[in-house]
């Protein structure tokens, strides 16, 4: 979200982001924990799920019977579904002068359909902008790690939850999928260093969890996102 100097801070949003298994939704509840303790108000979400529309498309989208979904039809459902999202839970949220985290925003279409399906970065991000009336995080979080260690990590947790049929159409893709998505991941890291922190996935989860605190300490410190009187 663009903040010039000396306009009021509404919220605050924080993503996070990965190929599958990277550790992304842990690192999400230890952060929401760790910010309900200093007393903020948060809103914690995830994408695709949340919103009116949001189980309906993560079904479609994740179910292993899905297998022959377009990469367009696939652009689309996702994008249908952060259109909601955004309009019923994070603006809201946002205007409500909360912390709000996603697992998973904007980021995950470019990386997965852009670079992953090979469809046009440039038009992924046009959607993007329309569906979200042009919101950008103010920090996002790349857990990185290698596809292989990913893919084998989320697999494993699929297998023992009895997850797979429901939402293991992803991890049934080839490793060269899951290693271009990667790459993308770390371009859209290079190229936007004012806002993707990239992190090691591999760290132990306590390590990880304080470096990500620490940086977003350091964002949101001074701004009393808890009263909305904040001016940058």
């Amino acid at each position: 979200m663009f903040r010039g100097k000396g306009t009021v801070l509404s919220g605050f949003l924080i993503t996070f982001e990965g190929i599958e298994g990277c550790g992304k939704s842990t690192q999400v509840r230890l952060l929401e924990t760790r910010l309900r303790g200093e007393g903020y108000r948060i809103v914690a979400t995830r994408e695709p799920g949340d919103g009116s529309l949001g189980e309906g498309i993560r079904d479609i989208l994740l179910r292993r019977s899905s297998s022959a979904i377009a990469a367009m039809t696939e652009l689309f459902l996702l994008v249908a579904d952060r259109t909601q999202h955004v309009r019923e839970i994070i603006r809201p949220a946002l205007d409500e002068n909360c912390i709000v985290i996603s697992d998973r925003f904007g980021d995950s279409s470019m990386a997965y359909q852009g670079y992953g399906r090979g469809i046009d970065l440039d038009f992924i991000e046009l959607l993007n902008n329309r569906a979200t009336d042009n919101l950008v995080p103010d920090i996002t979080f790349v857990l990185d790690m290698d596809a292989v260690t990913s893919l084998n990590r989320s697999q494993s947790r699929l297998m023992q939850q009895n997850l797979f049929e429901k939402e293991g159409r992803f991890e049934e893709e080839n490793i060269l999928f899951h290693q271009k998505v990667r790459a993308g991941y770390l371009d859209l890291a290079r190229k936007h260093t004012d806002r993707i922190v990239l992190m090691d996935g591999t760290l132990e989860i306590a390590v990880a969890a304080q470096r990500i605190w620490n940086e977003v300490h350091e964002r949101i410190s001074g701004h009393h996102v808890l009263s909305g009187e904040t001016e940058i």
